[in-house]
């Protein structure tokens, strides 16, 4: 059976795709698709894998949380299930930490070694989103807001316009973690409110139409963060009665955010040191990591080869 860890991540549509997972659920069956998703996953499924402060009790929670895996990966297969779909954007951190240290997934490679042992090497793939910079990092601002967090001041908004840590450390991360296992990038402009496409795409699995236009769990926009702000007792800077997406950064700020992912995608197309592949056809399911042949050589001697070879005959 293959294992396959759909990561997310956080603000890429994760929500929309697992509810398209879940509403599929019987025509995934019948394919012999199994889902896991955050309904079992965030019952106490994965507790253990993480160490988490308390007293100690004298039982490896590792272990059995690695047994526990094994067992439910154990009973999907007993089922017929060629194919798992593991979706859960919280095994590469949270969207609190980011803000926190401002800066993306920093603990994600100790995160996923920790889940590589609970899956006991059976992961045979990994399907990560990722988003331009600058709204990615508006958009969790701006959710981190709607659940309580104050609004960035300008200090912090600097500091993540400037965060040295890209898409590409994390996927670099995610790699050295789970080494040998393929991993799928799917760009959210492209794959945004599509969860068949992103289905189709990061797994090749025949994925069923999706019938139902949906996209959740979006951002708040302006006046609606206005609105919970007021709330609260602040009054914020925003606009009054504008819909548009509140964008924290300025100009400058959302060039250098820009100019950033452009080079996490140049490093992705360029074939990512071979880490990691890049899909962005939704009608295709991969693209290849490298370029189609050609000859790559260039300089005057082989200009003059061409022209010699040209005028032979």
């Amino acid at each position: 059976m293959d294992v396959i860890l759909h990561l997310g991540v956080h603000r890429t549509g994760s929500t929309t795709f697992q509810s398209y997972m879940r509403r599929n659920t019987d025509t995934l069956r019948a394919r012999q698709v199994g889902f896991w998703g955050p309904q079992r996953t965030r019952k106490g499924f994965f507790a253990g894998v993480l160490p988490v402060p308390g007293a100690s009790t004298g039982r490896d929670l590792q272990d059995r949380a690695r047994g526990r895996v094994q067992m439910h990966l154990e009973h999907s297969e007993q089922q017929g299930m060629q194919a798992l779909v593991v979706s859960e954007e919280n095994m590469t951190g949270s969207v609190r930490q980011n803000l926190r240290t401002k800066s993306l997934y920093p603990a994600v490679g100790e995160r996923m070694a920790r889940f590589g042992r609970a899956f006991d090497g059976r992961i045979s793939e990994v399907v990560l989103n990722i988003r331009s910079q600058d709204m990615y990092w508006a958009s969790a601002a701006a959710y981190g807001v709607s659940r309580g967090h104050p609004l960035p001041d300008k200090g912090a908004i600097d500091r993540l316009a400037t965060a040295p840590r890209t898409w590409r450390d994390v996927i670099t991360d995610i790699s050295c973690a789970l080494p040998e296992v393929p991993i799928w990038v799917l760009p959210f402009e492209v794959f945004a409110g599509r969860p068949d496409d992103m289905l189709r795409a990061g797994t090749g699995i025949d994925a069923p139409l999706n019938a139902q236009s949906e996209w959740l769990n979006r951002a708040p926009d302006a006046a609606a963060l206005r609105d919970v702000l007021f709330d609260r007792g602040v009054v914020p800077h925003l606009p009054v009665d504008s819909r548009a997406r509140w964008q924290p950064f300025d100009t400058e700020q959302r060039a250098a955010l820009r100019e950033a992912y452009a080079d996490d995608l140049h490093w992705l197309v360029s074939g990512a040191d071979g880490m990691a592949t890049l899909t962005e056809d939704p009608n295709r399911r991969r693209a290849g990591h490298t370029l189609p042949f050609q000859s790559q050589n260039r300089g005057h001697l082989h200009d003059k080869q061409e022209r010699d070879v040209a005028q032979s005959g």
